[in-house]
């Protein structure tokens, strides 16, 4: 913190009016050990309450005078001096200090106030740009998936399920002049820890030869579950395996979850 705006905490008037804590209190004493320019502040707070109660009071008595003294003696070596006089204008001079503390005290509280308020306020902002953030990628996830199952030049492939999973079942959107393909997996189960779904594009004649377009990676991430995959030009069937994250270079027959001919 820069020394002008340790300055301008109020903390400074709280130390001299000793209603901080004494670790509080520690840390200001190293502050003023460091900045001649916060010691210089201490020392001109203590001068202008002395004042203050002199306007009010320009006699204390003598020993209130030597306790004062000795304390400021202790702490800078350097003493206003004043003049004793009657308890009652003593008494009204430490009034009048007592209402100065109270409105620094009030001051300082209205600040503290005032910047939690505003930390409340950027957390509420920052949660609220996340929400829009969120909320457009959801919209163009939807606007991607209604693209998709809209375009009438897609040929649609349902693919059922085999051994391994019964129940399962997929739908490829392959346009076959772009050769762009997208794989509505919503009908699969979501893949155990390590691994992911593999999707093959299969000539069936003159014999079964499978070429790997993508995998389906982050499945749980994606809320659609459509997913865009590489494109081909020449399958006469798909078919999607459960493989190792990463994909392998051959289907894993024994893991074919669904296959469907075009």
């Amino acid at each position: 913190m820069e020394n002008k705006e340790y300055i301008e905490s109020g903390i400074l008037e709280l130390y001299v009016y000793g209603l901080l804590s004494e670790s509080e209190n520690d840390e200001v004493n190293a502050m003023a050990n460091k900045n001649p320019e916060i010691k210089s502040e201490i020392i001109a707070i203590e001068k202008a309450i002395i004042n203050l109660s002199s306007s009010f009071s320009p006699f204390i008595s003598h020993s209130q005078f030597e306790k004062i003294k000795a304390k400021l003696e202790l702490k800078h070596g350097n003493v206003i001096s004043m003049k004793t006089g009657s308890s009652w204008t003593t008494y009204m001079g430490w009034a009048a200090s007592i209402v100065l503390l109270i409105g620094i005290g009030y001051q300082y509280s209205k600040v503290t106030e005032s910047k939690n308020h505003i930390v409340t306020i950027e957390k509420e902002k920052s949660k609220l740009q996340e929400a829009v953030v969120d909320l457009e990628t959801k919209n163009k996830e939807t606007e991607t998936v209604l693209n998709v199952v809209r375009d009438e030049t897609n040929t649609v492939v349902a693919l059922g399920g085999q051994a391994a999973a019964p129940t399962a079942k997929a739908k490829i959107y392959w346009n076959r002049q772009t050769q762009v393909v997208y794989v509505d997996a919503s009908g699969l189960p979501e893949p155990p820890e390590g691994k992911e779904y593999q999707i093959w594009s299969l000539k069936l004649v003159p014999q079964l030869t499978p070429t790997s377009i993508g995998t389906l990676a982050n499945f749980k991430d994606n809320r659609s579950k459509v997913f865009a995959v590489e494109k081909t030009g020449d399958a006469e069937a798909f078919g999607i395996t459960l493989e190792p994250a990463g994909g392998s270079a051959s289907p894993t027959m024994e893991q074919l979850y669904t296959l469907g001919k075009v």
